[in-house]
């Protein structure tokens, strides 16, 4: 679930390049559930990149995508054998439609308020069929990300480089800018950006709040479990039968 700057067509055009889908492990964790499902819903799908590459892996059941940024829709439409939907879960209706749900590249953590969190859940519930799974990621604060999101850490796709400069983690939130530039444009383009941690215990809480189970949870994209300096919290959730 990018943040609103992906409506800048030239940034959504530059996402699948900073953020290849081969090498940040969430695509290839998740790829084998979607591929054992028959209809799956990702949310927050961005560029489409996610579901375009499980229909080049085969998937032939259904496939939407759902995201709030249209300038990223533009570049998911480029497939047009997926559903595409242009909004987020506060506006989602889908009932008892989908095997498996996803959130991938940590799109759950722009979902900041308590109130906001129970609405996500609760449209996935909704969408989910009685016994679907959702499958979603966020990062651990207790391995504390953000102090390493400052200029020094630059990365770059073609001509273009980017970086973030991060403030104080305050109430289990972290606000940072990111800049691009490139000698191609007239003058560099930033964006505004919140996050929110939240630990297992606070997690269980809103989980088992929203009528879902825990199947597994992991630390990091190799199964292993959550520790205190675990990078992730990577959990697969439950509707239950009944």
């Amino acid at each position: 679930m990018p943040d609103e700057h992906y409506d800048d067509p030239a940034l959504a055009a530059l996402y699948d390049a900073l953020n290849p889908r081969e090498s940040g492990g969430d695509y290839l964790f998740y790829l084998p559930m979607i591929m054992a499902a028959e209809s799956v819903l990702d949310v927050g799908c961005g560029t489409g990149s996610l579901l375009h590459w499980a229909r080049e892996s085969g998937h032939r059941g259904r496939l939407v995508g759902l995201d709030p940024a249209e300038g990223m829709l533009v570049q998911a439409r480029r497939r047009d054998d997926v559903e595409w939907v242009h909004g987020d879960l506060s506006t989602a209706s889908w009932d008892g439609e989908f095997d498996f749900a996803v959130m991938t590249g940590h799109a759950f953590q722009v979902l900041l308020t308590d109130d906001e969190l129970r609405t996500a859940f609760s449209a996935v519930r909704r969408a989910l069929r009685p016994g679907g799974r959702f499958g979603f990621e966020t990062r651990n604060p207790a391995a504390r990300a953000w102090e390493r999101w400052m200029p020094s850490n630059v990365w770059a796709a073609g001509n273009v480089r980017s970086w973030n400069d991060a403030g104080p983690f305050e109430n289990g939130l972290v606000s940072f800018k990111t800049t691009y530039e490139s000698p191609d444009w007239d003058a560099p383009r930033f964006s505004q950006s919140t996050l929110r941690f939240l630990d297992v215990a606070t997690l269980s809480r809103f989980i088992e709040e929203a009528g879902l189970v825990v199947d597994e949870q992991y630390g990091y994209w190799d199964r292993s479990p959550v520790t205190d300096t675990s990078p992730e919290i990577i959990t697969i959730v439950r509707r239950p039968l009944t």
